[in-house]
């Protein structure tokens, strides 16, 4: 059988990894969006290196959009096989997915503009409504820890990844010529001490991995210390210099951690008395699919919602979905904390909040998630005292922070004891996938430490016999 690596390749986003039998089946672990590419997002997200139409089936890791996002393409592009994933990423792929057709729509009304007026004809959105839709019958679930036979050939299981609602780590199982090889995606790894989520399950004994390296070289934070430190930002920006806290968070995993985190400090009495503003009509959709589905969460917050039956809800917490009420945030004069996406700063509705706010140096714009370094929210991490949002230059007066325990990735250690259930001997090869080129290598010299003796860092479009 042959593996061939079609995105998230040296590389962060747009996850696409194609299995092929010696039979010839083809089978696709997640399809994603490239977002962190330039001008080169549009022209490689809009066509594939690889016949959808050929594809027996799909795997799905998990919801997030570098993971999912070009599925309505494919299809639109004539899959229309069976897409397997659990039921709680089936739930929010239907709006994520939803979600990223309007801003494809909104975005493509804006280029078209201008492109209209320079004579140029104007261009489509890679997929619309429509496609979301038609897409969206072909998911079926599949239980977590669970082995599904999906033919003589081919199986394969779940196993709880930690890194959002309904991630799973993928296992699949080839039968050639009688011998059985096991090929594990990790997709992305969370980390065991997450808030809400149980931490990634141990797996059985791999032939192959291809497993992320996002922070292949970096270490977290203490999950404790984090907490604290979220507190004294509050205090300081809210309380003492009576300014706004404003927070970018992915719309599906950091902002619900954000919220708990917050909803205890209610509970325990800490938090100052200041409204606090949930600013995503995507947030507010991943929250409610977040409430359905207990059967992610870890221990403590099991523990917890019998003191307090909401973990994401209390007094001075308001969800915004309207453009309308959006916008009389930002009349507000007191101190308040608005959360907001997208993590990064690259879209959304948090361009707004960073603009009308980034000139006054009593409020604080905390970063929680990980940044590209070409993002917004990557040039304020590095210190850039300009930044531009829209195509206008704005100074950076407003405060810097960054607490990074609150990523959904696992760092280098916890990437090393996710991979730690396995016999490094029986392991034949490890790709990694999902991480900057740089990055990869400092984490490939940490693996072969630990043991790991053929481990690849594959270019995009690659193929492996394996």
């Amino acid at each position: 059988m042959n593996i061939t690596f079609y995105g998230a390749a040296r590389n962060v986003t747009g996850s696409k990894h194609l299995i092929e039998t010696a039979s010839g089946k083809k089978i696709l672990l997640d399809c994603g969006f490239f977002q962190n590419r330039g001008k080169d997002n549009d022209r490689l997200n809009r066509s594939f290196s690889f016949d959808p139409q050929q594809i027996d089936l799909m795997i799905l890791s998990h919801a997030h959009i570098d993971h999912s996002g070009n599925i309505p393409n494919l299809v639109k592009q004539g899959f229309n096989k069976t897409i397997f994933t659990t039921q709680a990423t089936i739930d929010l792929c239907e709006v994520m997915l939803a979600d990223s057709a309007y801003i494809q729509s909104g975005d493509i009304e804006y280029i078209n503009r201008r492109r209209r007026r320079d004579g140029q004809k104007a261009l489509e959105p890679i997929y619309e409504i429509e496609d979301v839709e038609k897409a969206m019958k072909l998911f079926a679930p599949v239980a977590v820890n669970k082995r599904f036979q999906y033919d003589d050939e081919i199986s394969f299981e779940f196993t709880d990844a930690g890194h959002i609602l309904g991630s799973v780590s993928v296992h699949v199982f080839i039968t050639e010529n009688g011998n059985t090889k096991q090929i594990t995606f990790s997709g992305d790894v969370g980390r065991f001490n997450d808030l809400i989520l149980k931490a990634p399950a141990p797996f059985p004994q791999a032939d192959y991995i291809l497993c992320e390296s996002t922070y292949g070289n970096r270490l977290h934070d203490q999950s404790t210390d984090a907490r604290q430190k979220l507190l004294q930002i509050v205090n300081q920006t809210c309380v003492e210099q009576k300014g706004k806290l404003i927070i970018p968070a992915f719309s599906l995993g950091r902002t619900q951690e954000i919220i708990y985190t917050l909803d205890r400090f209610k509970t325990e009495n800490k938090l100052p008395s200041i409204p606090v503003f949930v600013d995503s009509p995507l947030a507010i959709d991943a929250t409610n699919i977040m409430r359905k589905h207990s059967e992610f969460f870890n221990a403590d917050l099991v523990n917890y919602l019998h003191v307090d039956d909401d973990p994401f809800g209390f007094s001075n917490l308001k969800y915004v979905r309207k453009v309308e009420e959006s916008k009389k945030i930002n009349d507000l004069k007191g101190p308040c904390i608005i959360i907001s996406a997208s993590g990064m700063i690259e879209a959304g509705r948090i361009k707004h909040h960073i603009k009308n706010n980034i000139n006054d140096s009593r409020n604080t714009i905390l970063i929680v998630g990980y940044c590209t370094q070409e993002s917004i929210g990557g040039h304020l991490m590095r210190g850039d005292k300009i930044i531009k949002i829209f195509g206008n230059e704005y100074p950076v007066k407003a405060n810097v922070e960054v607490i990074s325990s609150f990523s959904a990735h696992a760092d280098y250690l916890e990437l090393i004891k996710y991979l730690s259930c396995q016999d490094t001997a029986a392991v034949k090869k490890l790709f990694l996938v999902h991480g900057e080129y740089e990055v990869q290598q400092e984490f490939k010299e940490k693996l072969k430490e630990v043991g790991f003796k053929n481990v690849e860092i594959p270019e995009e479009l690659q193929s492996f016999k394996l």
